[in-house]
């Protein structure tokens, strides 16, 4: 099906533009997101007559986004969330989180906007993209973290606190270092001795 895109659309093409997609992607997002019309010979003179008011609209909403793109460049967000030893979260940090968290530090956004690439499962810093308007987005870093001050810490850091060498530290505390055991055999062997 081609269509008459109202406004630019990732990987697919910019306001103006006649593509062809497949008609389940138009009857399913294009059309009802109203991000595009059928291109159809009325569509066509329609969009043309609009095409300046639909232009400046755009142009209105595009500044008004890079004003708010400015306020949250540099934002970090702190999510105190339950983990494991090894960093590993009880659940996940999600689209809904992560808006309701960047709205409590002063910038309203919607789950839609956030674009998530891979679930957030681990503590530590990560970057999320948020995508204020077609043709512009921003970064913001998401701190989690098990606690206030162990987020603080790994803000000055720039890296996850997780016990990385546990196994390391177990294995001594049961079973000693090395140096204890020769001190072991010696003192074994020279009790034998003295018998």
């Amino acid at each position: 099906m081609e269509v008459i895109l109202l406004e630019r659309v990732e990987k697919l093409g910019k306001m103006g533009e006649i593509v062809s997609v497949r008609d389940g992607f138009a009857r399913n997002f294009l059309l009802p997101q109203k991000k595009a019309l059928r291109a159809t010979a009325a569509n066509k003179a329609a969009y043309e007559a609009d095409k300046a008011r639909l232009e400046a609209e755009n142009l209105e909403r595009r500044s008004s986004a890079e004003a708010v793109a400015k306020d949250m460049d540099g934002l970090k967000v702190v999510m105190v969330r339950a983990a494991g030893e090894s960093g590993q979260l009880y659940g996940s940090v999600s689209s809904r989180d992560l808006a309701d968290a960047i709205t409590e530090a002063g910038v309203k956004t919607d789950r839609s906007q956030i674009i998530l690439d891979r679930a957030l499962k681990t503590i530590g810093l990560h970057e999320v993209t948020v995508r204020l308007h077609p043709e512009v987005s921003v970064d913001v870093t998401v701190n989690i973290a098990r606690s206030a001050q162990e987020a603080e810490t790994q803000f000055e850091t720039g890296s996850a606190l997780v016990a990385d060498n546990r196994f390391e530290s177990d294995f001594e505390s049961t079973f000693g270092d090395d140096d204890d055991e020769d001190e072991a055999v010696e003192a074994v062997e020279a009790e034998e001795e003295q018998a």
